[in-house]
């Protein structure tokens, strides 16, 4: 059956649902209050990775989505799905985004509507905050005259196996008839949907996704410092472990954490466990420290370097490749980047920095110079950054004309590279 659907926030969840949601036949409101982002969609322009232009025109010039700035184009839906930022600030969830969005579907909420929340969050916002929001606005019940729900995101940017589709979907209601709503839309835009009972065992199963890569991968960060000052090759060793078929999962070390899930969501559980409990999350705590400080240690043994070749940091010429935080993406949310490019700048380098995907951002200090990844850039550097292992770089160009590299992501061989 084709609904009204309004997806509030068009980001890097928000669009690839909308327009997901468009090309399954739904009549999609893309809603989002950055005038610049709508007037961009409008003229088939992607910002987002996993959502060509072309696809863009395609849902345009079909008449199924329109990308809009104007609350009133809200009117009428009979499917809402909040999509929005749930950042930090000063340690505290920010869920202003989400009460925004609330009380402007409120004043559109009819009888028989179905809203679902999307944004990452702790345990219990959807039951104690966004219910009680609309029920305000609209003069409406949860669960008896509308249905409400969670179903939490699952986006991976750049990742071509496991897509927004192929990605089986977490789905909860309020009660049992909201859940039957919930799972109603998103059968008809994703393959497979895993209903739970409960919308708070949906909220802790996406922090605990997340809450289990941060851990892990801070483990392997950690591992990777001692391991170094222990002259033992920690990949190596990470390899010889993953040949076991059991009882092991994979992860490699990094120059830390970025995107908008690890570096934030697992402390929204944290923060949800000491505000509700009184006690910490000491494992969270833990990665948090660990992770937070992998730019710095980057950076420690990139001065190192330059020092045993007799140079300072002061005038060096530093190239980093790869601004994003993962690899294939232009996603520099929470980069790691962002941190070891600032710590470089204030000891007095010249950072420069090639991505093929981050071609401007407002992330970036904009005191990095853009440059390409040309052989006369590399050559002209004095120390070179693997930060994201982009498949569009020439790695083999790197090998051939950098005088030194730091190879974070274990990707390059030769007598000039050194492995994180």
């Amino acid at each position: 059956m084709v609904s009204r659907v309004v997806v509030v926030g068009q980001g890097y969840v928000g669009l690839p649902l909308a327009v997901r949601a468009a090309q399954a036949g739904h009549d999609v409101v893309g809603f989002d209050v950055d005038d610049e982002r709508i007037k961009r969609l409008a003229a088939a322009e992607s910002y987002v990775d996993d959502i060509g232009s072309a696809t863009l025109r395609e849902v345009l010039d079909a008449g199924t989505f329109h990308p809009s700035a104007d609350p009133r184009s809200c009117a009428g839906f009979d499917v809402a799905v909040i999509a929005v930022p749930t950042p930090l600030r000063e340690g505290t969830p920010d869920l202003s985004y989400i009460e925004q969005a609330a009380r402007v579907l409120a004043r559109y909420l009819r009888p028989g509507a179905t809203v679902a929340l999307e944004s990452t969050t702790y345990p219990g916002t959807t039951t104690d905050l966004v219910a009680p929001l609309l029920e305000e606005g609209s003069g409406l019940i949860a669960g008896t005259d509308f249905f409400l729900g969670y179903s939490p995101e699952r986006i991976d940017p750049g990742n071509r196996e496991w897509t927004l589709v192929s990605t089986p979907k977490v789905v909860s209601g309020i009660n049992a008839a909201s859940l039957v709503k919930v799972r109603e839309f998103y059968a008809s835009v994703v393959d497979t949907t895993v209903p739970v009972s409960d919308c708070r065992v949906a909220e802790l199963a996406k922090l605990l996704e997340n809450t289990f890569r941060h851990v892990n991968i801070a483990l392997v960060n950690e591992l990777a410092v001692f391991a170094h000052d222990l002259g033992i090759d920690v990949w190596e060793a990470i390899d010889a472990a993953a040949s076991k078929p059991f009882g092991y999962h994979k992860f490699v070390p990094g120059p830390g954490v970025g995107g908008h899930c690890l570096p934030i969501d697992p402390s929204y559980l944290s923060w949800r466990v000491q505000r509700t409990l009184g006690q910490s999350f000491r494992f969270v705590e833990l990665a948090n420290d660990i992770n937070n400080h992998m730019p710095d240690y980057v950076v420690r043994r990139l001065v190192a370097a330059l020092n045993r070749r007799r140079k300072a940091v002061n005038g060096s010429t530093v190239l980093l490749l790869g601004l994003a935080y993962k690899k294939n993406t232009g996603d520099a949310r929470e980069s790691p980047a962002r941190r070891v490019a600032a710590l470089l700048l204030d000891m007095g380098a010249d950072v420069r920095a090639a991505d093929p995907h981050v071609v401007e951002d407002a992330h970036i200090d904009r005191r990095v110079t853009l440059v390409p990844a040309t052989a006369e850039q590399i050559a002209a550097a004095d120390a070179v950054l693997l930060l994201a292992d982009h498949d569009a770089f020439d790695l083999d160009l790197v090998v051939r004309h950098a005088s030194y590299v730091l190879d974070t992501r274990r990707r390059l061989t030769g007598p000039t590279v050194e492995s994180l």
